[in-house]
């Protein structure tokens, strides 16, 4: 029987076992020495305590704390909300603008269309009267019986 066929016998494997490698304690490396300049040298100060003994150091101004930037009088949400009102006011007005504009656009060229209907329909009842009641200018041509005999016109 093969162990791929029986799931109740236990298969024993090799155990392998990994040691850690120690490594050397790491060396303290130095700080680097800055060369102070002369003229920047800071005071050293002495002070002499009650029994009797001298402290000599340098004097340390004391740490300033950040100053605390000083709250505004009205919160960045409101700022933000009222801003955003103004311009949704502006946008308003100007699609009010907008559609007074196309209104009075739309008016103009209806009126001129129907100038030009009234106009086209003037110049068309000037052709005709001026055709039916003026009869006398023209060349007056009569047409008479012709006779062609021969490729020759009698007439």
């Amino acid at each position: 029987m093969y162990p791929e066929q029986a799931p109740h016998v236990p298969v024993q494997r090799a155990v392998e076992v990994h040691q850690p490698t120690p490594y050397p304690p790491a060396v303290p490396v130095a700080a680097p020495v800055v060369p102070v300049q002369p003229g920047h040298v800071p005071a050293v100060a002495s002070i002499v305590l009650p029994d009797g003994r001298v402290v000599t150091g340098y004097a340390v101004n004391p740490a300033q704390p950040e100053p605390v930037a000083a709250k505004p009088a009205v919160s960045r949400a409101a700022v933000n909300v009222a801003l955003g009102g103004v311009g949704f006011l502006a946008v308003c007005g100007g699609l009010l603008l907008l559609a007074t504009f196309i209104a009075a656009l739309t008016a103009l060229i209806h009126q001129l269309i129907i100038l030009a209907a009234v106009l086209f329909g003037g110049w068309v009842v000037v052709l005709v009267i001026s055709a039916s009641g003026h009869r006398g200018g023209g060349t007056t041509v009569n047409i008479r019986k012709a006779v062609i005999k021969r490729n020759k016109f009698y007439g």
